[in-house]
This record gives structure tokens, C-alpha cells and sequence, in this order.
């Protein structure tokens, strides 16, 4: 596995001068990900925890359902000057029965760190149907429960304490215990990397569970926990309007601005107790 931090000089500027220092950076590698041998998609993410990624973006892309759906999982074909494997190809086997993603000009499946999305040519191709919808889910969370998960969330992070450079994404029960916290320098590989954990854990669908996220809620974040049957998105930032509208189509609780003892809640309040 690659490493997750780079140490780089730099010259630190202050008001008493300046000196040079080593500096801790998140790692930033491209992971190209293939499906029975034929690429399907390169994202930019830090490396560690791949193999839950890949699953986790095949759930919330539609394409398998549950831990069974993937055979075999193994790094290949992708070694450095020195001939050393950079963990940097992953391919996937599917189970037999299982259909391979169609990769046509209608579906571009490239993604950057930033935006899981902007590589899909149009809008209807990145609104999936959830196996797992939770528009039913009747949950309840207490307002005092979601205003603890950003501490707890960042508790967790350890690499962002060395850096100050990574998104966290972190799965947590209605009240207020976490399943799994997951970093990387992609906001929706963090939130892949959570899933596909809990897909290999067995516990997908995720019924009764908050999904807090540690930047904004965009359209991805919101589609990704409707592909996992999660039913209240919380976020420290703002959601997107296209975020909003698909919370509200899919019979998700949204959440935005969770901050101090404060929030916004943009669809499906009454999961909220006294909201």
C-alpha cells in the first residue's frame, strides 16, 4: 500500500522570521479500479483502505448489492522504475450472474478528489436507483446526538491531526455510536471507503444510521447514502440545492450548517425528535 503521508520541506513564514521544517502532506495517488480486467474508473484518493473503496463506490454506482456480488478483489499491473508494486491498479471479479457496469458514452466514470460526479455526461445518468431506499426508515435522532458528531468525527481523525489535509466521512448509529470513520483527500472516496466497510461487514442496508460528513453536502454525498440505505445525512457545511432536492426525493433527513448546538435541516425534520 502506498503511503498515506508525505513529508515535504518547506519555509515556515511568521512574524519572527523564518526557518525551514519538514512538513506532513496527505498523499495524493491515482487508483485506477477494473472490472473482470477492463478499466471502469481512476479516482484520486489516499491510499489505504482500497478495497473497501471499491466496493463501496460499485454499491453506490448501482452496480452490486451486497459483499457476494464481488469474488475476488487483488492489485495488479502497476509497478514503479524500481519494480515495486505501487498499489495503484485494483481489479475486481464479479460473481457469476453478476452484470458488469456499462461503461457506454453515456456513463464516463472518471472522478478527481474534489467531485465524484463531473466526468458523467448528463444529469439523468448519475440519479441511480437505490436498492435499499429509506423513505420509510423511521428512525429518530435527538438534536443533542447530532450536534456531538462532528467532535467524534474528528476525533477520529487521525491523519487529518497530522495534515489538515483530508475529508472524513463517518457512519454512526441514531444514537450517537460510530460504526466506522474513514478519511481520504476525496470527500466521496471517504464516504465510499464508510460503505464499502459496511458492505463487507454485512450491514448493508445501513437502517437507523446518520452519515456525518466533514465539508459541504453535495448531490454525490446524498446519492451515495440513498445507494446505502442511510436516512439522515448530516454535514458540517452547506448542502447544494441539487443536494437538497434529491434528499427530498429520496426520503432523506438533510442536514447542513452542524455547528455548536446549531443546524439547518433542509428535508424530512420530523426524524429529528422535537424538531
Amino acid at each position: 500500500m502506498g503511503r498515506v503521508t508525505v513529508r515535504r520541506p518547506v519555509v515556515r513564514l511568521t512574524e519572527d522570521g523564518r526557518r525551514r521544517q519538514q512538513d506532513a502532506l496527505a498523499a495524493e495517488e491515482p487508483l485506477e479500479l477494473r472490472i473482470n480486467g477492463t478499466p471502469l474508473a481512476v479516482t484520486m484518493r489516499t491510499p489505504g483502505h482500497d478495497v473497501e473503496l471499491a466496493h463501496g463506490f460499485l454499491l453506490t454506482e448501482g452496480v452490486i448489492g451486497g459483499a457476494g456480488d464481488v469474488s475476488t478483489a487483488r492489485y495488479c499491473d502497476s509497478v514503479d522504475d524500481a519494480g515495486r508494486n505501487t498499489y495503484n491498479v485494483l481489479d475486481l471479479a464479479l460473481a457469476e450472474g453478476v452484470a458488469p457496469p456499462d461503461t457506454g458514452v453515456e456513463r464516463n466514470f472518471y472522478t478527481t478528489s474534489s467531485c465524484g460526479v463531473c466526468g458523467k455526461a448528463a444529469l439523468d445518468a448519475v440519479k441511480l436507483k437505490t436498492r435499499f431506499s429509506p423513505a420509510a426508515d423511521d428512525c429518530k435522532v435527538l438534536p443533542e446526538t447530532l450536534v456531538a458528531l462532528p467532535d467524534l468525527l474528528r476525533e477520529q481523525q487521525r491523519v487529518f491531526q497530522t495534515t489538515g489535509g483530508l475529508h472524513a466521512a463517518g457512519i454512526f448509529t441514531v444514537a450517537g455510536e460510530p460504526l466506522v470513520v474513514r478519511e481520504d483527500v476525496g470527500r466521496h472516496n471517504a464516504v465510499d471507503k464508510a460503505t464499502g466497510w459496511a458492505l463487507l461487514d454485512g450491514r448493508v442496508p445501513l437502517g437507523g444510521t446518520v452519515l456525518m460528513v466533514s465539508g459541504r453536502a453535495s448531490f454525490e454525498l446524498v446519492q451515495k447514502a440513498a445507494m446505502a440505505g442511510i436516512p439522515v445525512l448530516a454535514a458540517v457545511s452547506a448542502p447544494s440545492s441539487l443536494a437538497v432536492e434529491l434528499a427530498e426525493e429520496q426520503g432523506i433527513t438533510l442536514v447542513g450548517f452542524l455547528r455548536g448546538t446549531s443546524m439547518n435541516v433542509y428535508t424530512r425534520p420530523e426524524r429529528i425528535i422535537g424538531s
